[in-house]
């Protein structure tokens, strides 16, 4: 086994500790809000939605900064840094005892964190070209795989011992992924020479975005996805509620199918990696959203649960394809040295699209209904492979492009 496959495997365990780390408070964010002595319901939902946005809006600003740091003091530090401020911060939740505490938390937790981009940019410096659309697949099941495991943690945690031990119990599995990474991640990368200021190397640089319209282009493609595709998810377990006869199974079946949509995805994300490789990423990523495009139709039409649970799967597999295709394709069209500013930036959008989205959902339900929210997404979707088969107009090189 060669030193990069190795290093390979310390970062996708890491990953997967680290994603199950920061989804365990996920489930319990409202009823330790509701610890904390907020019993208001409208009061609740303000305090759910600052402290969600907190940290969206805080990985947006900071993620272009941490980025281009990468690239001036290497790619294994910012990812240790990620998980080492992840670890002191939501620990420091644990003993939050006001509502504004939590949300403060929160912001620092999105200003010091991002183990996503940083793990990305440093699989993509570590791996062979020619296999980087296969293990940026595998990258993506960890966090698949971390986002599927860790409210399921969460929730098991909480009932058990309470919604402290819980952002506790999240720090330690921070701290067990940053030691996995100290100890067996290896980074030959070597940072340029470092001139002027920390506060000059840590402006955002965004040159390499104006000199390529076409890499642009992707960044802007990742940010319509998460617009289209997130707007779904404020109302999805309302639509689940809104189809299953047995309202007492609800919270279980919903449960279920955000559960398998992950499982399909992490599956499709290592599949489609590979194939991309030998097939060509840009290829591959128009495959992926045009299946995706189509198979969001029918689920604005869908009866039963079981029928949802099948579109949502197929789905999820179309959309596991374009996160490595997309990253393979960014790696492919930057130049080592601006990876880690390109990443960051790309990273960036993704928050920002990522905050935005359940406001347009929350608005189309409002006018439209559950069904017109899904509607939205395929328009989304279509409106983003008219501009992917506009902006992607460069020459193919071989399975890079």
């Amino acid at each position: 086994m060669e030193d990069w496959e190795r290093s390979f495997i310390g970062i996708w365990v890491a990953e997967v500790l680290a994603l199950a780390a920061f989804n365990t408070s996920i489930p319990i964010l409202p009823f330790y809000l509701q610890a904390l002595g907020v019993k208001d319901p409208s009061v609740l939902n303000l305090w759910v939605g600052v402290c969600q946005t907190a940290a969206g809006a805080m990985l947006a600003v900071f993620s272009p900064i941490w980025g281009k740091l990468s690239d001036v003091y290497g790619r294994r530090p910012m990812l240790l840094r990620a998980m080492f401020g992840g670890m002191a911060v939501i620990g420091l939740m644990g003993f939050a005892t006001a509502p504004w505490q939590f949300a403060v938390l929160r912001g620092l937790q999105g200003m010091l964190t991002g183990t996503i981009a940083a793990a990305t940019v440093l699989v993509v410096t570590i791996v062979p070209e020619k296999r980087a659309g296969t293990m940026l697949g595998f990258l993506q099941t960890a966090v698949y795989a971390g986002s599927a495991l860790g409210p399921l943690l969460g929730g098991v945690i909480s009932d058990l011992f309470g919604y402290r031990v819980t952002f506790f119990t999240t720090s330690v599995m921070l701290l067990a992924s940053a030691l996995i990474v100290m100890f067996f991640v290896k980074d030959d990368f070597r940072p340029a020479h470092i001139t002027g200021s920390l506060l000059r190397q840590a402006l955002p640089d965004f040159r390499p975005l104006g000199r390529s319209p076409e890499l642009l282009g992707l960044l802007l493609i990742t940010g319509f996805m998460q617009v289209a595709v997130g707007i779904v998810a404020p109302i999805l377990p309302l639509f689940i509620q809104s189809i299953t006869p047995n309202a007492a199974t609800v919270g279980s079946t919903t449960g279920i199918i955000l559960s398998l949509t992950s499982v399909s995805a992490a599956v499709a994300s290592a599949a489609l990696g590979r194939i991309s490789d030998r097939f060509g990423h840009q290829r591959i990523l128009m495959i992926c959203l045009v299946g995706a495009c189509l198979l969001y139709l029918p689920q604005a039409f869908v009866k039963t649960p079981v029928q949802l649970l099948v579109l949502r799967m197929l789905t999820a597999a179309f959309l596991g394809g374009t996160s490595p295709s997309v990253n393979a394709l960014v790696a492919a069209r930057t130049s080592k040295d601006q990876r880690g500013t390109v990443f960051g930036l790309s990273s960036s959008i993704n928050s920002t699209g990522s905050a935005l989205s359940p406001m347009f959902g929350s608005i189309v339900a409002n006018f439209w209904g559950y069904s017109g929210v899904f509607l939205a997404t395929t328009g989304g979707l279509l409106a983003v492979i008219v501009w992917a088969a506009t902006a992607l107009k460069g020459p193919r090189k071989g399975g890079a492009a």
